[in-house]
């Protein structure tokens, strides 16, 4: 039968005929062939990676390298060629900012094809498995629990629940039914059914809202790189003013040559910009990625780096975080005031799960466990679901449930306790079986049930668990253990895997909205979590200014996930979580945490490090320009002489640090941290150089001596601050210290007419030595009594960041 279809009419739809495949055959060959030719695939725009041509363009044409290359023609047209020493540094940043990208971008494309989506199409009468992105308008597909439905389609046979919160915020549960619609971007709960794609690709109402949620992920920042665009911000907008300012005072008040006026103004423009400190965190952070990537960790967001780094406050889930992620049922036995044998339980149970779908964890271990049935046919089935709690399966007149012994029995748990409690207590999940004496139906339970018997399941707690939590204990992040299971069973696995606090536990059932934060501040483990409350748990903790890091490997962790600063997948779980969330971890290993943690703080560490090195030169440069605006000297540098103190006390070193490894905890704000360090170094420059060009006035000093006394003067508190930033000294520090050292004496040496250092004289040189001494004393005092000062406003300033913003669920 040809129809129309319900999309908005385009030219690629005109192109083809619409044709309604049946559910058991699906489209053919031919078909699938038309439909890909005409471009209705479910190809949707990837907002993930950049194209080569934006990092290319990104990188290139940048506001300072405008500014650089204005700063060139403006020293070409004044014939100071040997002051375009910055133009080689510049143009090398640039070079390999885009090759790390495009290196980086490289790896993780092919990481995440390798671990791409893929459903379950019908194709001429037979099921394949195919990649998302290959499924076209009009196929069939089949859907089970915690699949994400990968386009708009409408169900036909079968049916699901769905979970549409990702794209509408509710996070209750709807049932679909043959002829309804399913929105792409939304999550299967439970259910098995067989849908028609209606609408694919970019075409897809629902696709373009999950291309915009993803474009926004992938642009959020990290605290760290905020902080950089405001540092660099300011710059750019204090930057032209100044030097417009500078070169008005040279040429038109002082009287300087044209030529002169330009060089002065552009050796304080040049130190004031941080050339290379914006690069050195985006290669750091694609080098992460990259390392993070040849570990089989994805990384869906880079800011994860960095947040992760901060975390804590750790949420885990029991199943396939604490333990292994396949369930196996460990025995059963009837219930005491059961009429009934244990051949006959069994054969109850096995008719029970040979209807049931086995479309999770549990009930799969069921499944292979109970096989002997009496082959009888169900005529109703409610499949488990985090909203009711249970599952129940009708014969005839006969209903079944199967369930929590809680949540089944409800009030009348108590009366069975002792038949099930000591087991819980011993870490198995128990289960009841039970006669229901009214009718099935989706919610809640309200007739009676008759126990017939018990079912324990375990997980085996992962080998590498006690290991990976002292990690996090000896770090001083907390851990929190939020599963749906009975307290009593999570406080007995906790206590395996050696989490701290574990004997504290409590259901979830029994605490009100208004007393989680007390509750998260009390214990460590929480059973009986829904949805709902896990989401709400991790707004608690952030209210309490704590920085949350969420697993989780199935669809009722993905609330919670979303809300969390960060958050981490297991690749055995469904693949609606791991879309979800913003790691995935693709070997399931959670033992691979702490290398992730790792490596976090050295990015973040060794950023922080490396930006005081680049912020001493902004912060001298913009104090000089000043002090020589105010008192109306000529600026005492040229460019090439910024070059070259950067390279050897900037440039090369913050590089070299930033490879060293560094997992020290991070503490307090970025920018603070940053400022802390590069402050006492900044205004020790401006001072030490702010006496020697009163001083050569003063004495009649020429300013090519005041250059090279200057240039001098830098370069000594600049070695003075670098080692201040890598004491203590190790190996790899030393090498690096006393070869830049060696670097710029040599440079100075052979190629000092380059770098504008040519002869001095006797009386410039002791006013470089005296003050070199006199930068060391400042240095060592201001940096004391910035110490002070950091420890009383700041010391506390970013420990556990209030949380303004709340994100959508």
């Amino acid at each position: 039968m040809r129809r129309h279809h319900q999309q908005s009419a385009t030219a690629k739809d005109e192109q083809i005929e619409h044709f309604n495949a049946a559910p058991d055959t699906g489209l053919t060959k031919d078909q699938v062939a038309q439909r890909t030719q005409a471009g209705l695939t479910n190809t949707a725009i990837n907002t993930t990676f950049k194209t080569t041509r934006q990092i290319i363009y990104s990188n290139t044409f940048t506001f300072f390298n405008l500014i650089f290359v204005v700063l060139a023609v403006l020293l070409v047209m004044v014939r100071s060629f040997k002051d375009m020493t910055f133009l080689p540094v510049i143009i090398a940043n640039t070079v390999i900012g885009i090759i790390q990208e495009l290196r980086s971008k490289k790896v993780l494309e092919k990481l995440t094809v390798l671990n791409a989506a893929k459903a379950t199409a019908i194709r001429d009468g037979k099921p394949i498995q195919l990649p998302t992105d290959q499924l076209v308008l009009d196929d069939i597909i089949e859907l089970k629990t915690g699949q994400q439905i990968p386009a708009d389609a409408q169900l036909l046979t079968g049916s699901l629940n769905v979970n549409e919160s990702l794209l509408t915020g509710e996070a209750d549960e709807i049932t679909k039914h043959p002829g309804d619609s399913l929105m792409s971007g939304s999550f299967v709960v439970s259910g098995l059914a067989r849908v028609r794609l209606m609408h694919v690709g970019a075409d897809s109402y629902a696709a373009k809202l999950t291309a915009k949620a993803q474009k926004m992920d992938t642009t959020e920042e990290s605290a760290m790189i905020k902080s950089l665009n405001r540092l660099i911000k300011f710059v750019g907008i204090i930057i032209i003013p100044i030097g417009a300012a500078l070169f008005y005072e040279s040429y038109v008040h002082n009287g300087n040559p044209l030529k002169q006026s330009i060089v002065s103004m552009e050796a304080a423009l040049i130190g004031m910009i941080p050339e290379g400190l914006y690069l050195l965190a985006t290669v750091a952070l694609a080098l992460s990625a990259m390392k993070l990537a040849q570990q089989r960790v994805l990384l869906h967001s880079m800011k994860s780096i960095e947040t992760l780094a901060r975390v804590t406050v750790l949420c885990v889930d029991k199943t396939g975080t604490i333990t292994e992620n396949q369930m196996q049922v460990q025995r059963f036995f009837s219930a005491q005031q059961a009429q009934i044998d244990e051949n006959q339980l069994r054969s109850l149970i096995s008719d029970f799960c040979a209807a049931m779908p086995g479309d999770n964890s549990t009930m799969k271990a069921m499944k292979e466990y109970f096989t002997q049935g009496s082959g009888r046919q169900a005529d109703q089935i409610v499949p488990f679901s985090s909203a009711w709690k249970y599952s129940g399966v009708g014969f005839g007149n006969e209903s079944y449930v199967l369930g929590a012994p809680e949540m089944v029995l409800r009030e009348s748990a108590a009366m069975f306790s002792s038949e099930f409690e000591p087991y819980a207590k011993q870490g198995f999940r128990v289960l009841v079986f039970g006669q229901y004496q009214g009718q099935l139906t989706k919610a809640s339970l309200s007739a009676p049930v008759t126990p017939l018997g018990f079912i324990l399941l375990r997980n085996p707690v992962r080998k590498t668990a006690p290991a990976t939590f002292r990690y996090f204990a000896e770090q001083g992040v907390k851990i929190k253990v939020i599963s749906g299971d009975d307290p009593l069973t999570v406080a007995s696995v906790a206590k395996q895997a050696q989490i701290q606090g574990a004997q504290n536990c409590v259901s979830a059932a029994t605490l009100a909205d208004d007393e989680y934060e007390g509750a998260l501040q009390r214990y460590t483990v929480f059973g009986r979590v829904t949805p709902d409350q896990k989401q709400k748990f991790v707004t608690a903790l952030q209210k309490q200014g704590e920085v949350v890091a969420m697993t989780g490997d199935g669809v009722n962790d993905i609330l919670a996930m979303k809300r969390a600063d960060t958050s981490i997948a297991m690749a055995s779980g469904n693949e609606a979580t791991m879309n979800a969330a913003q790691m995935v971890l693709l070997d399931s290993d959670f033992a691979k945490m702490p290398q992730v943690v790792a490596q976090g703080r050295q990015v973040v560490n060794n950023i922080e490090r490396s930006a005081s090195l680049f912020l001493v030169k902004n912060i001298f440069s913009l104090l000089l320009s000043i002090f020589t605006l105010i008192f109306a000297f000529n600026y005492p540098l040229d460019p090439s002489h910024i070059t070259l103190i950067s390279l050897f006390t900037i440039g090369t070193p913050s590089f070299l640090l930033a490879l060293e490894t560094n997992h020290q905890r991070i503490h307090g704000k970025f920018l603070p941290n940053v400022l802390r360090r590069a402050l006492p170094g900044g205004i020790t420059d401006m001072f030490t150089v702010g006496v020697i060009v009163v001083c050569g006035a003063l004495f009649g000093l020429s300013r090519q001596d005041i250059s090279t006394a200057s240039t001098m003067i830098l370069a000594a508190v600049g070695f003075m601050v670098l080692y201040q930033i890598c004491h203590p000294l190790n190996k790899f520090r030393s090498i690096i210290f006393y070869g830049c050292i060696m670097g710029l004496l040599v440079c100075a040496s052979l190629f000092g007419s380059l770098f504008g250092i040519d002869h001095v004289s006797a009386v410039a040189l002791g006013f470089a030595f005296v003050l070199s001494l006199t930068g060391d004393s400042s240095l060592t005092h201001l940096t004391r009594w910035t110490d002070l000062i950091y420890e009383h406003f700041f010391a506390n300033l970013g420990q556990k960041p209030k949380h303004a913003m709340q994100k959508q669920a």
